[in-house]
């Protein structure tokens, strides 16, 4: 299981440390460039190379090098920011999801479908709706926006699937699951309501991966219901 960063927190000490790698690896570059140059320099006297022998401050020698401690900085690089921010999770190739809320009493496992608004309909018949174009759980940063009935179809998935939405609070958990079997685990820390019309709240969070979960409020289901939970572990 791998813990996650708060998103300023990752942000602040990715940059820091990734700035230190860079400045030692342009050290480095300084370095082999004065090196080649000393030893190239017109106080030295000029030897010629013996067939298939490359000479040390030639600039074929200088331009390997450089790009040896090129590519050794870029890869301390990025281990640096993998270890903070933790490494990019596989992308599924199928984005089908499944969705489990240990403090509802109906969303366990619960099928979640990508779909354009063309495939809502169907998609909240037979469980919850995916809005596509909206994050996914395996980026870094994303709004993973899933909409579920608060009232449903009597005999399918989606029947009272959310009703108990607004009894979720602060630090109560919310549990996706990808294709590939990788297990997100999420945090409440948001609940509010929103007119219908309210994209803003499809919008990712800068620095942070979170999953919105919606429904209609009661009893008139004039607005939106929305319940905010941040990535906190991944196994």
């Amino acid at each position: 299981m791998k813990k996650i960063r708060t998103g300023y927190t990752r942000r602040l000490l990715t940059g820091a440390v990734a700035t230190a790698v860079v400045l030692v690896g342009l050290g480095l570059m300084g370095y082999a460039l004065f090196a080649g140059s000393e030893s190239a320099s017109a106080d030295t006297p000029a030897k010629k190379a013996p067939a298939g022998e490359t000479v040390v401050g030639s600039d074929a020698a200088l331009k390997a090098r450089l790009a040896a401690l090129a590519e050794a900085t870029a890869e301390a690089t990025k281990d640096v920011v993998e270890k903070i921010q933790g490494p990019r999770q596989e992308a599924p190739k199928d984005k089908a999801l499944e969705l489990t809320v240990p403090d509802m009493k109906r969303v366990d496992g619960l099928p979640v479908y990508d779909v354009a608004p063309a495939g809502y309909e169907k998609a909240l018949h037979d469980g919850a709706a995916h809005v596509k174009g909206t994050g996914l759980p395996w980026q870094r940063e994303a709004n993973v926006y899933i909409a579920g009935h608060r009232i449903g179809y009597p005999g399918t998935k989606s029947h009272l699937v959310f009703w108990d939405l607004d009894k979720l609070k602060s630090g109560d958990e919310v549990i996706l699951t990808d294709a590939n079997g990788t297990r997100y685990t999420y945090e409440v820390f948001k609940k509010f309501v929103v007119g219908p019309d309210a994209t803003q709240v499809l919008r990712p969070i800068e620095g942070k991966n979170i999953v919105s979960l919606q429904t209609c409020t009661l009893p008139d289901y004039k607005e939106r219901l929305i319940v905010q939970a941040e990535l906190k572990d991944v196994s």
